[in-house]
């Protein structure tokens, strides 16, 4: 936001340079970007009169003018602008002055013709790029006098980047209250004068969506001039504030706005149709907006409308059907207060960003609309002219923003500040903050203004008063810590540790946005619903994340286009969920792989890597904190209906899934290579079986091997459990070693070679008692699964 110094100093005026004012700002958390001249400099240049003009005898595009500058005798000059006209008034430059860079005002002959000055444009004055004729002055700007000080040009625009809870700042009265409360002096608030009622009529408000817009007042006004000029020191005041003039009305409620930092809005009366009705947009509606642009609005779009139509997006920007122009006679004037709820992202949504959305998101004092269109009503009435009726108001208290009382407590400010601060300093600090304060024996109970949205526990209650009495000012004190060791648990694990293992492995870590493009959300995780975002970054950021896939995969695709052909990459992080209407997060730990298995070299052969490479990845892990899971088929929208599992505990909980991504979305998403995925629920792969010592058997171990035929929908976890559900206490290790599918192997049956070790903790196992236990497991293979050996 940028104010006009001077215009600041209206309201307090410090006893300060514009370079100390600035550093006050900054340091008070109100950062200052930049501070510019408002005008640039230049000097001699009055305010001059064009008496007569006549053509150049010598020149089609030149004239000769007569212009009084208060010096007697009027001067000739030749101008050739195409406004010049007896009777203007215009900044003239006279002989010796000098313009921005550094040009000179000389006495010169311009095609023969003697000219003692030069008639200046805006541009010629440092004031715009362009210009398309001379500056046309108000008709009662006083002959002669220094153009800088009949414009107040000896000011400088701060331009000030204010953080978003700070929406109390977003006006020359915030900026005011600051800058008394910096330096410890009064200041002067705008004098609001209630105006007189001098008709009865009113339009009819109906406001339905109450807890989005739990105030709104509106006026009618008749009979405004709606082409009388806008006063230069508004027009000049808004300039500065980076608002360009566009009429007298629209300039009041620009000028209020920054001025008190309430946003207005007026109609002309005699286009609405009927009362004015607060609602939700129609699926379909259109709404032709101020800047030209016309937007198809939806149930989500709040919407100012009358009995036919939609006038205005609520709290954003005005319709073109209902603007206030030249004929205007009747304007009914708006001012409301709009949930910043509400409002949040409406104005992106369709492209937009305006002076009123930017302060309706961050949050607009609901007890000021009074106030505002008083204010406004009073400047229309004054420039414009005009009989005012009464304000209509329609209010849902319950709907206000609630200001609750925060304890603060004198022990915690000098435990967070590290200084003590007396009382009287901390109740003064606050009362100018505009706090409601009652002491109590531990401290002070303060209530937040309703321009203060920012204020909501005691710990923003403590940065005010270190920001108040100044940073520099808290000395600098070693900290001293008191901390016993916190107890380890031996049951979780450290996700670090896992982390390194990743890297071990060649893995590197990601971190990627929470929030990402709605498109490629639905196409990774189209069963999840959408939680949307109100206010997006941009409209490819637009909903939250329920998978870490969605940005793992854009940065392996942004890897693959920068020549980076092997790809390992994992991401820890939240992923969001809409839990029963309520948005819930987890905590996740997401992988991918793609490209060759090892690193391009002349020892082996290049292979890609497949299903089996992550799942050996993922199972390093669980064998960190040797939990035994179960890998069973499933089927995930994202990926290949025959390479995708989910991982589940002993107690079949769902842990996480992995697999190779659906060739469908692997090609809609531009990999030419496969990719394989996995996800696990953080919590639960930390889960750590704490290791207990076992004795090793002083006697021999055998290992047998067993070629067993299984049907093909029988899996290895299966044969594995039925090997171990022979209850032989012996039984020290199972492995898988070999699969055969062919010739001697029916249609539908796999063989599978499994190697048994065996071991007593007792005795040597004698051969008679091995054959016994293997009988017994081949008995129970053949009862559970209907394994046989082979032949």
């Amino acid at each position: 936001m940028q104010i006009s110094e001077s215009w600041l100093r209206g309201y307090v005026n410090p006893p300060v340079s514009t370079e100390e004012l600035v550093a006050q700002l900054t340091m008070a958390g109100l950062e200052v970007d930049s501070v510019e001249p408002a005008w640039a400099v230049f000097s001699g240049v009055v305010i001059g009169e064009v008496l007569s003009t006549q053509q150049h005898p010598d020149a089609d595009r030149l004239r000769v003018c007569s212009v009084n500058v208060g010096q007697g005798e009027p001067l000739q000059i030749v101008c050739g602008a195409s406004n010049v006209r007896p009777g203007l008034k215009i900044p003239t430059a006279l002989v010796g002055a000098v313009l921005p860079g550094d040009f000179k005002i000389k006495q010169s002959k311009l095609r023969g013709v003697e000219s003692s000055g030069m008639l200046c444009s805006e541009k010629e004055l440092g004031v715009a790029a362009d210009a398309s004729g001379l500056m046309e002055l108000q008709p009662d700007a006083p002959i002669g006098a220094d153009i800088r000080e009949y414009l107040s040009l000896n000011d400088s625009i701060i331009e000030i980047d204010l953080t978003p809870n700070r929406a109390d700042c977003l006006s020359i009265e915030g900026i005011a209250r600051e800058v008394a409360l910096l330096n410890g002096m009064g200041w002067t608030a705008t004098q609001v004068k209630k105006a007189d009622i001098n008709h009865q009529g009113t339009l009819p408000i109906t406001v339905e969506e109450k807890a989005a817009c739990p105030r709104y007042l509106g006026r009618l006004i008749k009979g405004v001039n709606s082409k009388t000029e806008t006063p230069a020191w508004m027009q000049e005041r808004l300039r500065r504030s980076g608002i360009r003039s566009l009429s007298a009305v629209v300039d009041v409620t620009n000028y209020v706005l920054m001025e008190l930092g309430q946003p207005l809005h007026a109609f002309d009366a005699d286009k609405l149709v009927g009362g004015i009705t607060v609602r939700m947009a129609r699926n379909g509606e259109s709404l032709a907006l101020l800047n030209g642009q016309t937007i198809t609005l939806d149930t989500e779009a709040l919407v100012i409308a009358d009995d036919k139509q939609p006038l205005a997006l609520a709290g954003v920007m005005g319709g073109s059907d209902s603007a206030v122009s030249g004929s205007t006679q009747n304007i009914f004037l708006e001012c409301a207060f709009f949930a910043p709820r509400a409002i949040a992202g409406e104005a992106r949504r369709f492209g937009l960003h305006t002076d009123s959305s930017h302060r309706f998101e961050r949050g607009v004092d609901a007890t000021l609309q009074h106030r505002a269109i008083e204010r406004a009503t009073q400047l229309i009435v004054e420039i414009a002219g005009g009989s005012t009726g009464s304000v209509n108001e329609v209010k849902h208290e319950s709907s206000l923003p609630q200001r609750p009382a925060i304890v603060l407590r004198r022990q915690r400010i000098e435990k967070m500040l590290g200084i003590s601060l007396p009382d009287g300093q901390v109740h003064d600090t606050f009362v100018r903050l505009g706090m409601c304060i009652e002491q109590h024996p531990e401290g002070w109970s303060i209530t937040p203004p309703g321009f203060r949205f920012d204020m909501a526990i005691e710990a923003d209650l403590i940065e005010e008063l270190a920001r108040v009495h100044g940073y520099n000012n808290i000395p600098n004190n070693s900290l001293l810590m008191r901390a016993e060791l916190g107890k380890a648990t031996e049951t979780v694990l450290d996700i670090d540790r896992v982390k390194d293992l990743l890297v071990d492995l060649g893995y590197q870590e990601a971190i990627t946005y929470s929030f990402v493009d709605e498109d490629i959300q639905q196409a990774v995780a189209a069963e999840d619903m959408l939680i949307k975002i109100k206010n997006p970054i941009s409209s490819d950021l637009s909903v939250m994340r329920s998978t870490l896939w969605c940005g793992l995969l854009k940065a392996a695709l942004h890897n693959l286009n920068r020549q980076q052909n092997r790809i390992r990459l994992f991401e820890t992080g939240l992923r969001f969920l809409n839990i029963d209407g309520h948005t819930g997060q987890q905590k996740m730990l997401s992988g991918l792989i793609l490209g060759g298995l090892y690193p391009e070299q002349w020892g082996e052969k290049l292979r890609k890597v497949d299903f089996f490479d992550l799942k050996a990845d993922v199972q390093a892990m669980f064998s960190l904190t040797g939990c035994n899971v179960q890998y069973v088929a499933a089927r995930h929208t994202a990926l290949h209906p025959g390479q995708a599992a989910q991982i589940l505990s002993q107690t079949g909980e769902k842990i996480g899934i992995l697999g190779m991504l659906h060739p469908i979305l692997e090609k809609r998403l531009g990999f030419e290579t496969p990719v394989f995925l996995f996800e696990l629920d953080q919590d639960l792969l930390l889960n750590k079986t704490v290791s207990r010592f076992k004795p090793l058997s002083k006697y021999p171990s055998v290992s047998r091997d067993l070629a067993l035929i299984v049907k093909e929908g029988v899996s290895a976890d299966d044969i594995i459990a039925s090997i171990k559900s022979s209850n032989e206490a012996t039984i020290q290790d199972i492995m898988l070693f070999d699969l055969y599918r062919g010739k001697g192997i029916e249609e539908d049956c796999k063989s599978v070679a499994v190697s048994i070790t065996l071991q007593n903790f007792s005795q040597t196992l004698t051969d008679v008692e091995i054959d016994a236990i293997f009988n017994n497991i081949l008995q129970t293979l053949a009862k559970t699964i209907g394994a046989k050996l082979r032949d």
